[in-house]
């Protein structure tokens, strides 16, 4: 489209308004899609569970399929990514709609990296703060998926990298914008793509979706407060490689 709708939805500075981004059966269909990732989240949570509910096997359980799997959910967030920006394509936007700006200068870059350092030791006493909150559950743990050899440790930071990138742009450029449209504020809007997000991992189980939430809600909080994903994407980026895989180097 042309017109009213390019200025609405078109440039970085769009990302300052409550207006919407894409139509709302646009946003409808997405939550459709989000959903659909849920249901089978929970499925793979359930999938081979004793009758007494305990976690059983399952592709949960092992190492063996940990490539295949971290390809999978790298295709099925560039697919996410890519449904929020045809959306908002439609509506005269592009991808800086979704993301607010790309750096245009090395001082921005050093900003945002400045930004990101705090907002990470933040984010990590948040995660380690609900944890303890939560106590331990009976939830299928994904450790096992983690990545031990150098191939899987290349593929596992290239899915960092895209879940940094798409899964920004997906909830805090589309959803939380499209949220902050439909009740005109921003808290409903933050609070509402944090616990989308956190439900967007329910194959982690209820305790991790309930502590991706929260975390959800902080990665709102700092878009709105930085009007653009910079920051967002190099912390989101970062938490998933320390978290998968550094960690455990640097502690060992």
């Amino acid at each position: 489209m042309q017109g009213n709708d390019v200025g609405r939805a078109g440039g970085p500075e769009a990302h300052h308004t409550s207006e919407k981004i894409a139509s709302w059966k646009h946003l409808a269909g997405f939550l459709l899609i989000v959903a659909g990732i849920v249901a089978m989240g929970f499925y793979a949570q359930n999938a081979g569970s004793g009758s007494s509910g305990a976690a059983g096997g399952g592709q949960l359980a092992g190492h063996g399929n940990a490539i295949s799997i971290y390809l999978t959910v790298a295709v099925m967030d560039w697919a996410l990514l890519y449904y929020c920006w045809a959306g908002v394509h439609r509506f005269g936007g592009n991808l800086e709609t979704l993301s607010g700006g790309r750096w245009t200068s090395w001082k921005d870059l050093l900003v945002d990296l400045a930004i990101a350092l705090p907002f990470w030791i933040l984010w990590e006493a948040a995660a380690y703060g609900v944890h303890r909150l939560l106590g331990s559950g009976s939830a299928k743990t994904v450790d096992s998926l983690l990545p031990r050899s150098p191939l899987e440790i290349l593929v596992w930071i290239g899915v960092s990298i895209t879940a940094g990138v798409c899964e920004e742009m997906a909830f805090r450029g589309y959803l939380q914008r499209q949220f902050h449209a439909l009740s005109g504020r921003v808290v409903p809007a933050i609070l509402g793509q944090g616990l989308v997000f956190g439900l967007f991992h329910a194959y982690q189980g209820w305790k991790n979706v309930i502590v991706i939430s929260v975390l959800g809600v902080l990665y709102g909080a700092l878009a709105a407060w930085r009007r653009n994903l910079r920051a967002n994407i190099i912390v989101h980026a970062w938490s998933d490689v320390w978290g998968g895989w550094l960690q455990g180097v640097v502690w060992k």
